[in-house]
């Protein structure tokens, strides 16, 4: 294993970021490991990847389970020997004013955007450091940075995400590269779960000007491919035409 080929555990791969992420990494010849809930989409990507050469396996995850992470961590570092890279990407956003009170879809956020990251970082990183090395990404939003309406709950668990990230790189002591990657409004199945017609609306709107996934892919790349003493902290996308 070299600093330029690496194996890559990706969740939330099966659409989006996630899935431009995988074809992107695969084609700069990385190892990787794939989760998400849709396992056809899974393995239709997986068949993508390793039809055109790549190397690719997957597996159902739910990272709502630590459970669940913990044994697809495990998979990964069984199947390729090692796990060099985690891009924690799974992540959900139900919009809605506060007084809509969609306590359950407050309740899907954390679950999903905080300690889908956290169990991420609590499976692999005992990993990494049994192996002396290893890097996370974790995928935030500007959303990290700025609050909006009907987007609270989902921006403070996107801040929450970003004070992780930055906690566990004053911890980390040189051996665990972090990167937060922070998209703005990207092309992506995210909005499709807004149940509130007021934040449905309103997305569609702030939607008008979008990036492709494959851009925040080629952040996601830049930052993994970059030597072992260099740690690329926060990177910020967004479309050059948005003035958020």
């Amino acid at each position: 294993m070299t600093d330029t080929t690496k194996v890559v555990a990706i969740t939330g791969a099966s659409s989006g970021i996630g899935e431009a992420a995988a074809r992107r990494l695969a084609a700069d010849g990385h190892r990787l490991f794939l989760g998400a809930r849709r396992t056809d989409r899974l393995d239709a990507l997986t068949r993508d990847i390793t039809t055109i050469g790549g190397t690719a396996a997957s597996r159902r995850l739910d990272v709502t389970d630590a459970a669940d992470v913990r044994a697809f961590v495990a998979a990964a570092r069984e199947r390729y020997g090692r796990v060099d890279v985690v891009v924690n990407n799974a992540g959900v956003m139900p919009l809605s004013p506060l007084e809509a009170l969609r306590t359950e879809e407050w309740d899907r956020m954390i679950d999903v955007n905080v300690r889908g990251v956290l169990h991420g970082i609590a499976a692999a990183l005992p990993v990494m450091r049994a192996q002396g090395g290893g890097h996370f990404v974790n995928i935030a939003s500007v959303g990290a940075y700025e609050v909006s309406p009907t987007a609270a709950v989902y921006c403070a668990t996107k801040f929450a995400v970003r004070a992780i990230s930055e906690g566990l790189r004053q911890e980390s002591a040189g051996d665990v590269r972090v990167t937060l990657v922070s998209p703005g409004v990207t092309e992506s199945e995210l909005a499709d779960g807004i149940s509130d017609p007021v934040a449905r609306r309103a997305m569609k709107e702030y939607r008008a000007v979008a990036l492709p996934a494959p851009a925040i892919a080629d952040a996601i790349a830049y930052a993994v491919a970059q030597p072992a003493d260099v740690d690329v902290n926060e990177i910020v996308v967004r479309p050059a035409a948005s003035p958020q």
